[in-house]
């Protein structure tokens, strides 16, 4: 996953929050981050007002774009380009 998302794309400086599962506490995993420049933000343990802003975005973009119009989206491509202009539209 992280190859498919790093790429060549320029990361430095970007914030990376997650919860504190196994697999992001992980030694590799964080060092894989650290050398593309991102910082790694983990919510507090049994606290998720942490993820609380990010889980109603998330949950607002599917319900928006997502639920009940699957079949609007040819493919994987045409998704992104819609959720990336969603995103961009809320900037």
């Amino acid at each position: 996953m992280l190859d498919k998302a790093f790429d060549d794309k320029k990361l430095e400086g970007l914030i990376f929050h997650s919860d504190q599962g196994w697999q992001y506490q992980h030694q590799s995993y964080q060092q894989r981050l650290k050398n593309k420049g991102i910082k790694q933000s983990m919510s507090r343990k049994g606290n998720s007002m942490d993820n609380g802003m990010m889980e109603n975005f998330f949950g607002l973009l599917k319900t928006e774009m997502f639920y009940d119009q699957e079949d609007k989206y040819k493919n994987i491509d045409e998704l992104i380009l819609a959720i990336d202009d969603y995103i961009n539209y809320y900037l």
